[in-house]
């Protein structure tokens, strides 16, 4: 396995901000909603922005099932990590935090029991994301999200950690 940062960039591409390139929304908090196509409205959208940085965990696809090309969103008000899969998980990226950057050879011993270099957020509900994986800044990690629903395209106004 390969790291790569990517830098974020100074200027963002214009896009359209009425745009939803979203396939499959789903929730993995209680009620565990899903949502498919045309079903992805505004308002749902509205809602789930509104709703992200008071701590949300959810998917959100651009296959209409789910299976590829998602942005996983977990948040918990203070932290919030960003994971996009793709190519059947064998392309994956994920939000950096470059304050613990020095953290990313311990991360590599996937040691679950230092739990000084792990957020409190978890993947899918159970696995610790690491702080060099998981944003401090909830606004920056917002309009990333947004973006991606949006585009369907990774933020450039934030770091990315490639893992290929």
């Amino acid at each position: 396995m390969e790291l790569q940062v990517i830098a974020k960039q100074e200027e963002i591409p214009a896009y359209d901000k009425q745009a939803i390139k979203l396939q499959n929304i789903r929730f993995y908090d209680a009620p565990y909603d899903e949502y498919e196509g045309e079903a992805i409205t505004e308002a749902l959208i509205a809602k789930i922005l509104s709703r992200i940085p008071n701590g949300l965990n959810i998917y959100l696809s651009l296959d209409l099932y789910g299976e590829d090309d998602w942005l996983e969103v977990n948040c918990d008000g203070t932290w919030l990590a960003l994971s996009y899969c793709s190519e059947e998980g064998q392309n994956n990226y994920y939000s950096y935090n470059p304050a613990f950057a020095d953290t990313a050879a311990q991360i590599a011993q996937a040691n679950f029991s230092d739990k000084s270099i792990y957020s409190p957020l978890e993947s899918g509900g159970q696995t610790p994301i690491p702080k060099i994986q998981a944003l401090t800044d909830v606004e920056q990690g917002l309009k990333a999200v947004e973006y991606f629903i949006r585009t369907g395209e990774l933020y450039p106004g934030i770091d990315w950690l490639h893992e290929f």
